[in-house]
């Protein structure tokens, strides 16, 4: 991942709703969860979840799953490792640099 693309999703990730929407599909597993069940978890009203979902996608932080009349959001494990790692990557780096010299 490049560092426009972790701007992205941080930047994603910087709302509220967003960030609650996320974090309870972290917390629910590989499975995922319903929209509805998020809305209701999290009391969000529907116009306003459709576009938080929306960006999410966008950002390739979750995926939809048609399943008949209901659509479910799936986390994307993935990118949020790349994420940490990214973040992660340099950590004490100067330190480490510093105690070698």
């Amino acid at each position: 991942m490049d560092v426009d693309e972790i701007a992205k999703i941080l930047k994603e990730l910087g709302h509220p709703h967003r960030l609650r929407i996320f974090k309870r599909l972290v917390k629910s597993g590989f499975d995922g969860l319903p929209v509805g069940v998020l809305r209701e978890d999290l009391d969000i009203p529907h116009s306003s979840m459709t576009h938080h979902i929306a960006s999410l996608v966008e950002a390739g932080l979750i995926k939809q799953q048609r399943e008949g009349r209901i659509l479910r959001c799936v986390p994307q494990y993935g990118r949020l490792w790349d994420v940490i790692a990214y973040l992660q990557s340099e950590c004490c780096l100067d330190e480490r640099s510093s105690a070698a010299g």
